[in-house]
């Protein structure tokens, strides 16, 4: 750990090492991949996921918009870096089985990468002989 105090550590601290969701346009971190909840959405351009936070983000206009499941009032979600749409967070659900949502975040797959923070230990390979 570092010898910053609480107040002083930033959100590049926090995620440091931790695999996150990246804007693909500019790579600012928009989630950890931890607040994931389900791969199995739909965005507007192909495949989405549904996160319980995210940050880095900045929020559109709140308008009701008709979706696959419904009736939903939702807010546009664009990356601080780069100010690319990323996908949207659920304000309110109009139908009761869909009110889950609420409070949710949708990023669209094709809008962020993956990235696992993986490293490769070079000691190992030296002690590998």
């Amino acid at each position: 750990m570092s010898s910053k105090t609480a107040t002083e550590q930033t959100a590049l601290d926090v995620f440091e090492g931790k695999p996150v969701f990246s804007c693909a346009k500019c790579a600012t971190t928009i989630a950890l991949q931890d607040e994931l909840i389900s791969k199995s959405f739909s965005g507007r351009e192909g495949r989405a996921y549904l996160l319980h936070s995210t940050v880095n983000i900045k929020l559109g206009k709140k308008e009701d918009r008709e979706l696959l499941t419904g009736r939903h009032t939702v807010a546009d979600i664009k990356c601080v870096g780069c100010d690319t749409s990323v996908g949207w967070t659920y304000l309110k659900a109009h139908e009761a089985s869909q009110r889950y949502k609420e409070g949710k975040f949708i990023i669209e797959k094709e809008r962020v990468v993956r990235d696992n923070n993986w490293s490769v230990d070079d000691d190992d390979d030296e002690n590998s002989d």
